[in-house]
């Protein structure tokens, strides 16, 4: 059983279980300054959506370096990932903008017991689906 998936990177036990999932959508409005009144605004439509996961990963459980470094792979690649959860549910495409790790109590040949680690991920468009939008109107 996987908590979540963004492509083929399955986050679960074996490689990175997070612990918390935080969501923020945001929509964007038009303001124009009026005297002695609030600003007008004109809604202009969806903003930015952002998902951060994060967590523990304990080296008795499994190495989290190398699933660390092959989400830092896949940021690379600078490509759109479809972002599913445990249940089936589509987030939507989303980028790797930011990967954050933290290395806490370290045995003598420097390998952490656990890593503390964030993933910033960014919605994006995805083009196959704009396109199928544009040719189905």
């Amino acid at each position: 059983m996987h908590l979540m998936a963004l492509g083929l990177f399955l986050f679960q036990i074996p490689t990175l279980a997070h612990d918390e999932l935080q969501r923020k959508t945001d929509w964007r409005f038009a303001r124009s300054a009026r005297v002695g009144a609030r600003d007008a605004v004109q809604f202009l439509g969806a903003g930015d959506e952002k998902i951060s996961l994060s967590g523990s990963v304990y080296a008795e459980i499994t190495d989290g370096r190398v699933s660390l470094d092959q989400l830092r792979e896949m940021a690379d690649q600078g490509e759109a990932l479809p972002l599913l959860d445990g249940s089936g549910l589509v987030f939507g495409s989303f980028v790797i903008e930011a990967i954050d790790e933290r290395h806490a109590g370290l045995m003598a040949d420097g390998r952490p017991l656990r890593i503390d680690f964030a993933i910033d991920l960014l919605r994006v468009d995805d083009p196959a689906g704009a396109y199928l939008a544009q040719s189905m109107a």
